[in-house]
């Protein structure tokens, strides 16, 4: 859905790159690029835990309902940090709810950035796309795996 509109967007002089950890969703866009002759559209086969993607490549990292399936976010986050080029940003898009009803609240969203040197710019609502969505810039250096600080949030509280 968001690789064909992202594809038109940015045009022929941009590059998109779709990424999942599922290979049928990688082989089936993979053939509908072909078909339909995106040129300016890469497909990837990512892990769980890491993009495993170029450094200093992109200028925006988009992640459309998929944080809150990310099981190891910190190790996530840990491992797309140096893909953003010096000004990228991250944006996410998610539902306000608990992570095990398919969602992550933006308290904990922020909490788990911060951890890696990211700083919210902003939450927007976004109820036709199912939530909001929250823009992200580095501030600070990739912290050591070991002097990461994990989050206390409580999900089911309010924020």
């Amino acid at each position: 859905y968001y690789t064909v509109r992202l594809a038109k967007r940015v045009g022929p002089k941009g590059r998109v790159l779709a990424e999942d950890i599922m290979p049928e969703v990688i082989e089936a866009l993979a053939r509908r690029i072909t078909r339909e002759d995106w040129t300016n559209v890469s497909v990837k086969l990512g892990t769980p835990d890491n993009p495993d993607l170029p450094p200093n490549s992109f200028d925006r990292v988009l992640m459309v309902h998929m944080y809150h399936e990310i099981s190891e976010p910190y190790a996530f986050l840990w491992n797309l940090q140096p893909a953003l080029k010096k000004d990228g940003e991250i944006i996410v898009v998610d539902a306000n709810r608990p992570t095990d009803q398919h969602g992550t609240p933006p308290r904990l969203l922020a909490c788990e950035f911060a951890a890696l040197g990211f700083r919210m710019e902003e939450v927007v609502p976004r109820p036709n796309a199912g939530g909001y969505l929250a823009r992200f810039k580095r501030i600070a250096a990739r912290p050591q795996p070991q002097n990461i600080v994990p989050c206390e949030i409580n999900e089911n509280t309010a924020p």
